[in-house]
C-alpha cells in the first residue's frame, strides 16, 4: 500500500510505502449500559406533621453490554525518496453489535 506522507528523516512529502502491519495487542473491554425511567412523583403527606418532600420513583434497567475490541498495530514504513524506515503504533477500536 502506498500513499503520501511526510518522512521524519528527509521531511519531504513523497510516496511512503507500508512495509508491514503487525498486531501488537488485542484487548476486549465490556461496557455495561443502564437505562432509567422516571415514573413520576407525588406530594402526599407521609407523616402526621404535614406534607413531606416530593418523592420520585425511578426504575433502572440493566441493558445489553457493549463489547469493544481494542487492537494495537505496529506499522512499518519506508520512504521512497531517502529509504528511511520507521515504525508507528496505532490503536483501532471496533464495537461489536
Amino acid at each position: 500500500m502506498e500513499f503520501f506522507r511526510f518522512c521524519p528523516e528527509c521531511k519531504r512529502r513523497f510516496h511512503i510505502k507500508l512495509e508491514n502491519k503487525k498486531r501488537v495487542s488485542l484487548e476486549r473491554e465490556t461496557i455495561r449500559t443502564t437505562r432509567s425511567v422516571h415514573l413520576g412523583g407525588s406530594n402526599i403527606p407521609t407523616s402526621r406533621y404535614g406534607p413531606s418532600a416530593p418523592t420520585t420513583q425511578l426504575l433502572v434497567y440493566e441493558g445489553q453490554p457493549i463489547i469493544v475490541d481494542i487492537e494495537e498495530f505496529q506499522y512499518n514504513y519506508k520512504c521512497k525518496h531517502c529509504e528511511h524506515e520507521w515504525s508507528e503504533k496505532h490503536t483501532e477500536k471496533h464495537r461489536e453489535n
